[in-house]
């Protein structure tokens, strides 16, 4: 009989789906699947912090950085985010300068060793050749992508199949989407979606 895990009061994670397994994983040992192995990589999607007024020259925009309330509450998300027990080890990020020091922040919070600069993540950059770069991430992979909008949620609605869904991804705010495959097209679920305010109270 499966062992039932019990939820710790607070903490924010995929229990229900361990249970899951554990309840089917008989069923999967007495009948063997001969198909290959289903894509699982969870992505969690976060936009960058406050940064101040946008610049209508792009050169200078790019450099715009966080203010001090962002580098604030991006500290308080992320040690949230450390709270709730967030698990991840790479962190791939927008090199525009808001995004970067997003980036930081939470790598060093959540100590993760591996950060990134993808050109990719940039407003204006390629999502086919992000959609190529992460399948080429290892299965069970759960990396940090930090960006923009509406770069951010208009992928979003690429992985999930539509382009009329109302997603508001706010600054600080953070998707986690669980990509299933990546062909013919890449195909996922939505998970959950999370505001900067609901994610400071669950820590």
């Amino acid at each position: 009989m499966a062992k039932r895990v019990r939820r710790q009061p607070g903490a924010f994670s995929d229990h229900k789906e361990v249970e899951t397994k554990k309840a089917t994983s008989s069923t999967s040992a007495r009948t063997p699947s001969r198909t290959a192995t289903p894509i699982k990589i969870d992505i969690f999607i976060l936009r960058h912090g406050e940064a101040g007024n946008r610049m209508t020259v792009m050169e200078k925009d790019s450099e715009r950085s966080l203010t001090p309330e962002g580098r604030a509450e991006m500290q308080k998300i992320a040690q949230s985010l450390k709270a709730i027990g967030l698990q991840t080890d790479r962190i791939y990020t927008s090199p525009l300068r808001r995004a970067r020091e997003t980036a930081e922040i939470a790598a060093k919070v959540l100590k993760i060793p591996t950060l990134e600069e993808w050109d990719e993540l940039k407003p204006d950059g390629s999502k086919p050749e992000l959609y190529r770069k992460l399948a080429r991430l290892e299965q069970n992979s759960r990396p940090i992508l930090v960006g923009h909008e509406p770069y951010l949620t208009s992928m979003i609605g690429e992985i999930i199949g539509t382009t009329s869904a109302k997603i508001v991804l706010k600054k600080g705010g953070l998707g986690k989407v669980r990509i299933t495959s990546f062909n013919p097209r890449i195909s996922g679920e939505l998970r959950w979606l999370l505001t900067p305010k609901i994610i400071a109270k669950m820590s």
